[in-house]
């Protein structure tokens, strides 16, 4: 019997957690950020009233069957057009989402509809009903900063001082919270850990429904430092600092496992410490994909993924 997991996140570190996912379970279900602001999302969402379909087209490719049909078509989602003008860096899956979402089909439905053609494993579902912005409130050495856009919350430095989501009533979609329930693992991370991690704790509905879910929680950190930091005692330097914030947006949610490069731990006992205030186990394994990578290596999240799920099993 397969594992049922939702993983949380959005961009290249979500595509890397599914990438990972798809080879130990089928039962997978993606829920994606929904606030990017730049690049081509940004321009189509500029120009039409639609989610911004970029993330959601890599959880897709991510998630593709593993045959000469799913590849290919997973290939042509990701290309994007060098025409020099205004189709210029549009990769195509955000055309074809675009399309569909433009023609009134519900965001949902046209996901499903691509996961289809793509023949993916499991399902990709949006964060919110609607587009949404993510503010952040940043202490630098100028001052206090207030920036809004996920491309500007994920690039601003200085310490985090509040992060909130626009509208703040955002609902979630109820396919998204029903996964959620039916969970029996649910992942977070690796992505920016402002603008991809922590919003999903800012949609109320799906913060509480993460909160109560009988799941088992993975918390995944990041390969690097956390790119909005400027020095040591800015927020992000260090992993605890990454589960500090979970723990700020979502103070009772527990975890059961905290997966970390061996790269980056530099004090070992007190991020096992931290795990542990949070209900959870250290797990500390060389993930990267080389020397001075910030990007996980698949083949090696499946051995830990795999280790995880059989122990739990066993146990």
């Amino acid at each position: 019997m397969q594992a049922r997991v939702v993983a949380l996140g959005g961009g290249h570190g979500l595509a890397a957690t599914l990438g990972a996912l798809r080879r130990v379970t089928t039962e997978i279900t993606a829920i994606v950020t929904v606030a990017d602001n730049g690049g081509s999302s940004g321009r189509l969402r500029n120009e039409l009233p639609i989610l911004p379909p970029g993330d959601l087209r890599m959880a897709l490719a991510a998630l593709c069957s593993d045959d000469e049909w799913g590849r290919s078509w997973a290939e042509i989602m990701q290309y994007r057009f060098t025409s020099g003008q205004w189709l210029e860096g549009h990769p195509v899956g955000n055309l074809l989402l675009a399309a569909l979402w433009d023609r009134d089909e519900d965001p949902v439905a046209g996901l499903d509809r691509v996961a289809s053609l793509l023949k993916v494993v499991g399902r990709v579902l949006p964060m919110a009903s609607a587009p949404l912005d993510i503010e952040g409130t940043f202490l630098s050495s100028v001052g206090r900063v207030v920036v809004r856009g996920q491309e500007q919350v994920a690039t601003t430095k200085g310490k985090l001082e509040s992060l909130k989501i626009l509208p703040a009533d955002a609902t979630a979609r109820p396919e998204a919270i029903e996964a959620i329930g039916k969970a029996e693992w649910i992942t977070m991370g690796p992505g920016s850990w402002f603008s991809s991690v922590l919003p999903h704790l800012l949609v109320t509905e799906q913060r509480e429904a993460l909160t109560h879910a009988r799941a088992k929680r993975i918390i995944l950190l990041n390969l690097d430092a956390h790119p909005n930091s400027t020095g040591d005692e800015l927020a992000g330097r260090e992993p605890e600092e990454h589960l500090n914030l979970i723990h700020h947006y979502a103070p009772e949610m527990s975890c059961d496992y905290v997966i970390a490069d061996t790269g980056v731990v530099r004090n070992r006992v007190s991020l096992s410490e931290k795990v542990a205030e949070m209900g959870g186990k250290l797990i500390v394994a060389d993930l990267s994909m080389g020397p001075g990578s910030v990007h996980h290596d698949q083949e090696k999240l499946v051995s830990v993924f795999g280790h995880i799920f059989a122990q739990t099993l066993i146990g």
